[in-house]
Protein backbone atom coordinates (compact mmCIF):
# COMPACT_ATOMS: atom_id res chain seq x y z
CA UNK A 1 0.00 0.00 0.00
CA UNK A 2 1.45 3.13 -1.10
CA UNK A 3 2.02 6.10 1.80
CA UNK A 4 -0.25 8.74 2.28
CA UNK A 5 -0.54 11.92 0.89
CA UNK A 6 1.39 15.04 3.53
CA UNK A 7 -0.18 18.13 4.21
CA UNK A 8 2.00 21.00 5.47
CA UNK A 9 0.28 23.15 8.58
CA UNK A 10 0.80 26.67 8.45
CA UNK A 11 0.62 28.73 11.63
CA UNK A 12 1.80 31.23 13.09
CA UNK A 13 2.89 29.64 16.30
CA UNK A 14 5.16 27.00 13.95
CA UNK A 15 6.74 30.55 12.28
CA UNK A 16 7.67 31.97 15.81
CA UNK A 17 9.31 28.79 16.88
CA UNK A 18 10.63 28.22 13.59
CA UNK A 19 9.32 24.40 13.63
CA UNK A 20 7.70 22.88 10.74
CA UNK A 21 4.61 20.38 10.36
CA UNK A 22 3.30 18.16 8.95
CA UNK A 23 0.22 15.45 8.55
CA UNK A 24 0.54 12.14 7.10
CA UNK A 25 -3.09 12.01 5.78
CA UNK A 26 -4.22 8.30 6.77
CA UNK A 27 -7.52 9.33 7.34
CA UNK A 28 -7.87 9.40 3.36
CA UNK A 29 -7.17 6.32 2.33
CA UNK A 30 -10.47 4.64 2.73
CA UNK A 31 -14.23 6.38 3.40
CA UNK A 32 -14.70 3.73 6.19
CA UNK A 33 -12.38 0.89 6.83
CA UNK A 34 -10.43 4.27 7.65
CA UNK A 35 -6.63 5.01 8.56
CA UNK A 36 -4.79 2.50 10.76
CA UNK A 37 -7.65 0.22 10.79
CA UNK A 38 -7.07 -0.61 6.92
CA UNK A 39 -3.39 -1.15 7.18
CA UNK A 40 -3.85 -3.75 10.23
CA UNK A 41 -6.63 -5.44 8.18
CA UNK A 42 -5.03 -6.04 5.06
CA UNK A 43 -2.61 -7.94 5.89
CA UNK A 44 -5.19 -10.06 8.27
CA UNK A 45 -7.27 -9.98 5.36
CA UNK A 46 -4.90 -12.04 2.86
CA UNK A 47 -4.18 -14.61 6.04
CA UNK A 48 -7.70 -14.83 6.33
CA UNK A 49 -8.25 -15.63 2.57
CA UNK A 50 -4.95 -17.95 2.62
CA UNK A 51 -6.30 -20.06 5.31
CA UNK A 52 -9.87 -20.94 3.92
CA UNK A 53 -11.59 -18.83 6.57
CA UNK A 54 -15.32 -17.24 5.30
CA UNK A 55 -15.89 -15.29 8.35
CA UNK A 56 -14.29 -12.77 10.34
CA UNK A 57 -14.57 -12.80 14.71
CA UNK A 58 -13.45 -10.01 16.79
CA UNK A 59 -14.23 -7.37 19.79
CA UNK A 60 -15.11 -4.25 20.50
CA UNK A 61 -17.12 -1.46 22.10
CA UNK A 62 -20.29 -0.39 20.87
CA UNK A 63 -18.68 2.50 19.58
CA UNK A 64 -15.60 0.62 18.26
CA UNK A 65 -13.93 2.15 14.95
CA UNK A 66 -12.08 -1.11 14.34
CA UNK A 67 -15.60 -3.04 14.54
CA UNK A 68 -17.08 -0.85 12.10
CA UNK A 69 -14.14 -0.93 9.73
CA UNK A 70 -14.28 -5.10 10.02
CA UNK A 71 -17.95 -5.00 9.30
CA UNK A 72 -17.14 -3.18 6.37
CA UNK A 73 -14.01 -5.05 5.63
CA UNK A 74 -15.98 -8.11 5.25
CA UNK A 75 -19.04 -6.73 3.02
CA UNK A 76 -16.37 -5.68 0.54
CA UNK A 77 -13.51 -8.47 0.50
CA UNK A 78 -16.50 -11.22 0.37
CA UNK A 79 -16.38 -12.51 4.25
CA UNK A 80 -19.58 -13.05 6.76
CA UNK A 81 -18.39 -11.19 9.90
CA UNK A 82 -19.24 -11.35 13.94
CA UNK A 83 -18.62 -8.88 16.32
CA UNK A 84 -18.56 -9.49 20.26
CA UNK A 85 -19.42 -6.10 21.51
CA UNK A 86 -19.01 -5.51 25.44
CA UNK A 87 -22.03 -4.45 27.19
CA UNK A 88 -25.62 -4.59 27.02
CA UNK A 89 -27.80 -4.05 24.21
CA UNK A 90 -28.46 -0.15 24.06
CA UNK A 91 -31.60 0.96 21.70
CA UNK A 92 -31.94 2.72 19.61
CA UNK A 93 -28.76 1.53 18.05
CA UNK A 94 -25.93 3.65 18.04
CA UNK A 95 -24.55 4.94 14.52
CA UNK A 96 -21.25 2.40 14.62
CA UNK A 97 -23.76 -0.36 15.27
CA UNK A 98 -26.91 0.40 13.18
CA UNK A 99 -23.77 0.61 10.45
CA UNK A 100 -22.35 -2.66 11.23
CA UNK A 101 -25.81 -4.37 11.14
CA UNK A 102 -26.62 -3.07 7.93
CA UNK A 103 -23.39 -4.18 6.42
CA UNK A 104 -24.21 -7.67 7.27
CA UNK A 105 -22.46 -8.24 10.57
CA UNK A 106 -23.65 -10.24 13.49
CA UNK A 107 -23.71 -8.38 16.82
CA UNK A 108 -23.68 -10.80 19.95
CA UNK A 109 -23.63 -8.40 23.63
CA UNK A 110 -21.11 -9.91 26.33
CA UNK A 111 -21.50 -8.34 29.74
CA UNK A 112 -18.60 -6.82 31.21
CA UNK A 113 -16.96 -9.64 33.03
CA UNK A 114 -17.85 -12.59 30.74
CA UNK A 115 -15.86 -9.83 28.05
CA UNK A 116 -12.67 -9.69 30.56
CA UNK A 117 -12.37 -13.85 29.44
CA UNK A 118 -12.30 -12.99 25.65
CA UNK A 119 -8.71 -13.74 24.82
CA UNK A 120 -8.94 -17.60 26.91
CA UNK A 121 -8.89 -20.98 25.46
CA UNK A 122 -12.25 -21.57 26.92
CA UNK A 123 -14.07 -18.68 25.82
CA UNK A 124 -12.55 -19.18 22.49
CA UNK A 125 -14.31 -22.73 22.55
CA UNK A 126 -17.83 -21.31 23.51
CA UNK A 127 -17.80 -18.96 20.68
CA UNK A 128 -16.96 -21.91 18.08
CA UNK A 129 -19.55 -23.77 19.79
CA UNK A 130 -21.63 -21.68 18.82
CA UNK A 131 -20.63 -19.89 15.68
CA UNK A 132 -18.24 -22.82 14.36
CA UNK A 133 -14.91 -21.73 12.06
CA UNK A 134 -14.03 -18.09 12.56
CA UNK A 135 -10.76 -16.23 11.81
CA UNK A 136 -10.03 -14.18 14.79
CA UNK A 137 -8.73 -10.74 14.84
CA UNK A 138 -8.52 -9.44 18.33
CA UNK A 139 -9.85 -6.01 19.98
CA UNK A 140 -7.97 -3.01 18.14
CA UNK A 141 -6.68 -5.08 15.65
CA UNK A 142 -3.65 -4.96 16.69
CA UNK A 143 -1.49 -8.24 15.83
CA UNK A 144 1.98 -9.91 13.61
CA UNK A 145 -0.05 -9.09 10.49
CA UNK A 146 -1.44 -5.69 11.84
CA UNK A 147 2.17 -4.71 12.91
CA UNK A 148 3.76 -5.45 9.46
CA UNK A 149 0.51 -3.52 8.04
CA UNK A 150 1.62 -0.59 9.79
CA UNK A 151 5.10 -0.73 8.93
CA UNK A 152 3.74 0.69 6.07
CA UNK A 153 2.37 4.17 7.16
CA UNK A 154 5.70 6.58 7.27
CA UNK A 155 7.66 7.44 4.46
CA UNK A 156 10.73 5.46 3.88
CA UNK A 157 13.73 7.45 4.21
CA UNK A 158 11.92 10.33 5.96
CA UNK A 159 13.68 13.05 7.12
CA UNK A 160 11.62 14.16 10.13
CA UNK A 161 12.99 14.65 13.57
CA UNK A 162 9.77 13.64 15.59
CA UNK A 163 7.09 11.49 14.46
CA UNK A 164 4.06 11.46 16.56
CA UNK A 165 1.44 8.92 16.52
CA UNK A 166 -1.69 8.64 19.14
CA UNK A 167 -1.79 5.09 21.15
CA UNK A 168 -4.75 2.56 21.72
CA UNK A 169 -3.83 -1.01 21.61
CA UNK A 170 0.22 0.12 20.48
CA UNK A 171 0.34 -1.69 17.45
CA UNK A 172 0.42 1.28 15.28
CA UNK A 173 3.02 2.61 16.58
CA UNK A 174 4.87 -0.70 17.35
CA UNK A 175 4.56 -0.92 13.27
CA UNK A 176 6.12 2.66 13.50
CA UNK A 177 8.66 1.79 15.81
CA UNK A 178 10.26 -0.45 13.62
CA UNK A 179 10.23 1.29 10.49
CA UNK A 180 11.56 4.31 11.58
CA UNK A 181 14.86 3.71 9.27
CA UNK A 182 15.67 7.55 9.60
CA UNK A 183 16.08 7.26 13.37
CA UNK A 184 13.08 9.82 14.42
CA UNK A 185 12.09 10.18 17.73
CA UNK A 186 9.17 8.45 18.10
CA UNK A 187 6.25 10.27 20.23
CA UNK A 188 3.26 8.40 21.60
CA UNK A 189 0.10 10.00 22.82
CA UNK A 190 -1.94 7.86 24.62
CA UNK A 191 -6.17 7.70 24.88
CA UNK A 192 -5.92 6.08 27.95
CA UNK A 193 -5.06 7.49 31.24
CA UNK A 194 -2.39 5.90 33.39
CA UNK A 195 -0.91 5.08 29.72
CA UNK A 196 2.96 3.75 31.09
CA UNK A 197 2.04 0.13 30.64
CA UNK A 198 1.84 0.97 26.86
CA UNK A 199 5.62 0.81 26.42
CA UNK A 200 5.73 -2.46 27.62
CA UNK A 201 2.66 -3.42 25.37
CA UNK A 202 4.19 -2.16 22.35
CA UNK A 203 8.09 -3.49 23.14
CA UNK A 204 5.83 -6.93 23.19
CA UNK A 205 4.75 -5.82 19.75
CA UNK A 206 8.04 -5.29 18.56
CA UNK A 207 9.96 -8.27 19.46
CA UNK A 208 6.66 -10.31 17.98
CA UNK A 209 8.03 -9.12 14.81
CA UNK A 210 11.45 -8.82 14.98
CA UNK A 211 12.35 -11.47 17.16
CA UNK A 212 15.35 -10.42 18.69
CA UNK A 213 15.62 -8.74 21.91
CA UNK A 214 18.60 -6.90 20.93
CA UNK A 215 17.10 -5.30 18.30
CA UNK A 216 13.96 -5.04 20.29
CA UNK A 217 16.16 -2.84 22.43
CA UNK A 218 17.59 -0.83 20.02
CA UNK A 219 14.39 0.20 18.16
CA UNK A 220 12.91 0.86 21.84
CA UNK A 221 15.04 3.70 22.58
CA UNK A 222 13.31 5.86 19.81
CA UNK A 223 10.11 5.75 21.13
CA UNK A 224 8.91 8.33 24.12
CA UNK A 225 5.05 7.84 25.45
CA UNK A 226 3.85 11.32 26.62
CA UNK A 227 0.77 10.48 28.64
CA UNK A 228 0.12 14.26 29.86
CA UNK A 229 -2.86 14.81 26.90
CA UNK A 230 -5.66 11.57 27.94
CA UNK A 231 -7.74 14.65 29.11
CA UNK A 232 -9.49 12.20 31.76
CA UNK A 233 -9.19 9.07 30.32
CA UNK A 234 -10.32 6.77 27.11
CA UNK A 235 -13.66 8.68 25.72
CA UNK A 236 -13.56 11.49 28.31
CA UNK A 237 -13.29 14.95 26.45
CA UNK A 238 -12.84 17.89 27.87
CA UNK A 239 -14.57 21.43 26.82
CA UNK A 240 -10.85 22.98 25.49
CA UNK A 241 -9.97 19.93 23.50
CA UNK A 242 -13.69 20.77 21.70
CA UNK A 243 -12.66 24.38 21.32
CA UNK A 244 -9.27 23.07 19.89
CA UNK A 245 -10.28 20.28 17.06
CA UNK A 246 -13.03 23.19 15.71
CA UNK A 247 -10.70 26.00 15.71
CA UNK A 248 -8.10 23.27 13.83
CA UNK A 249 -10.99 22.63 11.52
CA UNK A 250 -12.13 26.37 10.74
CA UNK A 251 -8.12 27.25 10.06
CA UNK A 252 -7.40 23.83 7.89
CA UNK A 253 -10.88 22.21 6.88
CA UNK A 254 -10.08 18.62 7.68
CA UNK A 255 -11.36 17.16 10.99
CA UNK A 256 -9.44 15.15 14.10
CA UNK A 257 -11.21 12.77 16.02
CA UNK A 258 -12.03 13.18 19.93
CA UNK A 259 -10.92 10.40 20.97
CA UNK A 260 -7.10 9.70 19.69
CA UNK A 261 -6.05 11.99 17.18
CA UNK A 262 -7.30 15.36 18.54
CA UNK A 263 -5.60 14.75 21.96
CA UNK A 264 -2.53 14.07 20.10
CA UNK A 265 -2.54 17.21 17.79
CA UNK A 266 -3.66 19.02 20.91
CA UNK A 267 -0.66 17.65 22.77
CA UNK A 268 2.07 18.47 19.77
CA UNK A 269 0.67 22.36 19.72
CA UNK A 270 0.75 22.89 23.53
CA UNK A 271 4.32 20.98 23.54
CA UNK A 272 5.53 23.71 20.72
CA UNK A 273 4.48 26.21 22.69
CA UNK A 274 5.87 25.06 25.69
CA UNK A 275 9.67 25.00 23.52
CA UNK A 276 9.66 21.50 23.79
CA UNK A 277 10.76 21.20 20.29
CA UNK A 278 14.13 22.66 19.19
CA UNK A 279 14.37 25.60 16.53
CA UNK A 280 14.29 23.66 12.98
CA UNK A 281 12.51 20.22 14.27
CA UNK A 282 10.79 18.91 11.45
CA UNK A 283 7.26 17.64 12.79
CA UNK A 284 5.25 14.67 11.57
CA UNK A 285 1.98 13.82 12.82
CA UNK A 286 0.10 10.43 11.79
CA UNK A 287 -3.78 11.14 11.42
CA UNK A 288 -4.71 7.67 12.18
CA UNK A 289 -8.64 8.16 10.72
CA UNK A 290 -11.11 7.31 13.47
CA UNK A 291 -13.62 10.29 12.06
CA UNK A 292 -16.79 7.96 12.82
CA UNK A 293 -16.26 8.11 16.14
CA UNK A 294 -17.22 12.13 15.92
CA UNK A 295 -21.11 10.83 14.90
CA UNK A 296 -21.09 8.79 18.26
CA UNK A 297 -19.81 11.24 20.80
CA UNK A 298 -22.48 13.71 19.36
CA UNK A 299 -25.37 11.18 19.68
CA UNK A 300 -24.40 10.67 22.60
CA UNK A 301 -23.62 14.87 24.41
CA UNK A 302 -26.62 15.93 21.72
CA UNK A 303 -23.93 18.44 19.96
CA UNK A 304 -22.31 19.05 16.83
CA UNK A 305 -18.66 19.53 16.81
CA UNK A 306 -18.11 20.72 13.35
CA UNK A 307 -20.66 22.74 11.94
Amino acid sequence: METSKIDRLEEQLFRDKNILVDVLREDLNHPVIQGNKLRKLTYNLKNAKKKGNKTLMTFGGAYSNHILAVAQAGKEYGFNTIGIIRGEETLPLNYTLRNCIELGMVIQYIDRTTYKLKNTPDFKDYLRNIYGSFYLIPEGGSNYYAINGCMEIIPKNNDYDYICCPIGTGGTIAGITISNQNKSKVLGFPALKGGDFLKKEVTNFVNEVVNENETTNDLMQSLSIISEYHFGGYAKIKEELINFVRNFYQTHQFKWDLIYNGKMAYGVYDMIEKDYFPKESKILLIHTGGLQGINGFEERNKRVIYE
